[in-house]
């Protein structure tokens, strides 16, 4: 029987498997889609779905939940500034996921997990942010 057996172990402790789903969160709610192996796609998903639920509360004990889980303030800036307001009328299934083939090393299958009604300008925002604010710095 496997009773109790829910999630996936990923090969990893618990730390590690805790630090690297808050950093894929936290990814996904700065680029608003990423490309990761399927497993990590499905583990992720129910994490983030709490995590816009905590959003959508917006109060002071929801803001310090949601920072407990995610590495950095601006993560949870966003969360509670703009995906919290944007899913307000949506009763769950934020993000999807989408299978994108196999990787080419060691054949693993990928997938892309987005947000539904995600901005597209979203992804690499902040990347090319950063760079233009070095270029204007030489």
């Amino acid at each position: 029987m496997r009773h109790a057996r829910g999630y996936r172990r990923l090969n990893r402790t618990h730390e590690h498997r805790k630090a690297l789903f808050a950093n894929m969160a936290g990814s996904l709610i700065e680029h608003e889609q990423i490309k990761t192996t399927l497993p990590k796609a499905k583990e992720l998903r129910p994490i983030i779905e709490k995590l816009i639920t905590l959003g959508k509360r917006g109060d002071l004990h929801a803001r310090r939940q949601a920072a407990s889980q995610l590495k950095q303030d601006a993560y949870v800036a966003k969360l509670f500034e703009v995906l919290g307001p944007r899913y307000k009328d949506r009763q769950g299934g934020y993000v999807r996921v989408l299978k994108a083939g196999f990787r080419y090393g060691d054949m693993a299958p990928m997938a892309i997990i987005e947000f539904v009604e995600r901005d597209p300008a979203a992804k690499g925002a902040a990347d090319k942010a950063r760079v233009e604010a070095e270029n204007a710095e030489d």
